[in-house]
């Protein structure tokens, strides 16, 4: 469950925030969230497509597991993704940078995941999936143990197109077309 830290703040200060602890946290409309610890099933569902996609020839340097990612709400936030594979363009931007968050002058990423959490479907089904769709976030997906499913958004002119994938159905992506996944396999971790 995430909790919100109820003093609101701007995008600049969230930036220089700091608690002094290693709490994760996203800025959703001025509000500080606590990103609480996975559930195990969560992490190896991550790790598992972090490892596939590497696989898959995707170079280490396009891959990020917990970057953040600017997006806009009411106000400008921050996101952050269980898995993220930059583009070449974006990869670039982000060499050398002293922190690993994605601005939003800097080039969208082609793919995000988020894995679902108990009580965070509407963060990651309606919330997130406008503000990466804002973004230009290419693909999209919103992986959920709990429903047993695996929802691939594609950003086409502005919104996204949804494709929901169960059990031994192959997933298509239109980003990674020599993608050979099942969601039964990406639900396994």
């Amino acid at each position: 469950m995430t909790t919100a830290i109820a003093k609101k703040m701007t995008f600049e200060e969230f930036l220089n925030y700091n608690d002094g602890t290693d709490t994760l946290y996203e800025l959703e409309n001025g509000k500080l969230i606590v990103i609480p610890s996975e559930s195990d099933i969560n992490q190896r569902i991550a790790t598992f497509l972090l490892i596939y996609f590497s696989q898959l020839g995707i170079p280490s340097y396009q891959l990020r597991m917990k970057a953040e990612l600017a997006v806009n709400s009411t106000q400008v936030g921050v996101r952050i993704p269980d898995l993220v594979v930059y583009s070449e363009e974006l990869a670039k931007v982000m060499e050398g940078v002293t922190r690993s968050l994605i601005l939003m002058d800097m080039p969208p990423p082609l793919l995000v995941v988020e894995v679902v959490s108990p009580n965070q479907e509407n963060r990651d089904y309606c919330y997130k999936r406008s503000e990466y769709a804002a973004r230009g976030v290419a693909e999209y997906w919103i992986v959920d143990p709990i429903a047993q499913k695996v929802t691939v958004l594609e950003w086409v002119e502005g919104f996204y197109e949804e494709q929901v994938y169960v059990g031994d159905r192959a997933i298509a992506s239109p980003v990674f077309a020599n993608l050979k996944l099942t969601a039964a396999e990406v639900l396994q971790g």
